[in-house]
């Protein structure tokens, strides 16, 4: 699982199942004396909510599992799917019925304690978090930045910027003590992403590209920000790797606005999203 592939809308879905599982432990009913009803004065209760089964299930339980749902599916690779429904789906289903549940059970209540009136506000910010993340740009941006690939080293101990392994143009260091040559699959080595592609062999099959087509692209370094599929040139659905974070690969095509990569191990396949990649 990478936890790099996490937005910021997934932080807010684990923040509200934090929320929830604090709640869970605090007082379901307000403390306030009951209401007294034809000379009988029923003694005040304070319970939590893992003292009543249905309230633990159906609203904090289960909103724990809604985040944890759509946070794996989040992280893992490709997608994931039980009963033809996939993770990410289910979590934000459930996530909706935690809120709907939750609001209903305080209406019904009557006398919400701390835990109830916090257990509310987590189950909304939970299923605001799960519905909008794929919608608002600021929740899509990553919860953690990327690395940056083109730091290489630290100036402090005598390194000089972008002169370290994996940023295109510099040198590599060899086992024998002669500098390396480069190549393919090395973006410090000493051949340009043009020689570099005209010399590589796709793994799908077909001829190897040329410097530049005649749609005037030309091949080129890039990184991606975050971890993201490589799916193969036919349009198969099923991923064949995955672009890492912090690692340069080679674009040797455009298919639209997607980019046909070849990573250093020689597999091609075609990056969909190309939203945010750094250009070396």
């Amino acid at each position: 699982m990478n936890i790099r592939s996490l937005t910021r809308g997934d932080g807010v879905v684990i923040g509200a199942a934090v929320l929830l599982f604090i709640a869970s432990f605090l007082n379901q009913f307000s403390s306030e004396a009951p209401r007294c009803v034809a000379g009988y004065c029923p003694p005040s209760v304070s319970v939590n909510a893992w003292e009543i089964l249905p309230t633990l299930m159906s609203i904090y339980l289960a909103g724990i599992i809604a985040a944890a749902l759509i946070v794996v599916a989040r992280g893992l690779p490709g997608s994931r799917k039980v009963a033809g429904i996939e993770l990410g789906q289910f979590g934000v289903a459930l996530a909706i019925f935690v809120a709907w549940t939750a609001f209903w059970t305080i209406v019904n209540g009557g006398r919400g304690g701390a835990g109830m009136i916090i257990g509310l506000i987590a189950a909304l910010v939970l299923a605001a978090g799960a519905v909008a993340s794929p919608l608002v740009p600021a929740l899509k941006a990553p919860l953690m930045g990327a690395p940056k690939p083109a730091v290489a080293g630290n100036a402090a101990y005598g390194a000089q910027p972008g002169a370290g392994y994996g940023y295109p143009g510099a040198q590599q260091p060899s086992y024998g003590g002669q500098p390396a040559t480069g190549g393919y699959g090395y973006p410090g080595g000493a051949q340009e992403p043009q020689a570099a592609a005209a010399q590589a062999q796709p793994s799908q099959g077909g001829q190897a590209p040329a410097a530049a087509d005649a749609s005037g692209f030309a091949p080129f370094w890039f990184a991606v920000p975050v971890a993201r599929p490589l799916y193969p040139e036919d349009g198969s659905p099923t991923p064949i790797a995955e672009l890492a974070p912090g690692t340069w690969y080679l674009a040797v095509d455009q298919r639209g606005p997607g980019l046909v990569a070849q990573t250093q191990d020689g597999r091609r396949g075609l990056l969909q999203d190309t939203t945010g990649i750094q250009r070396g």
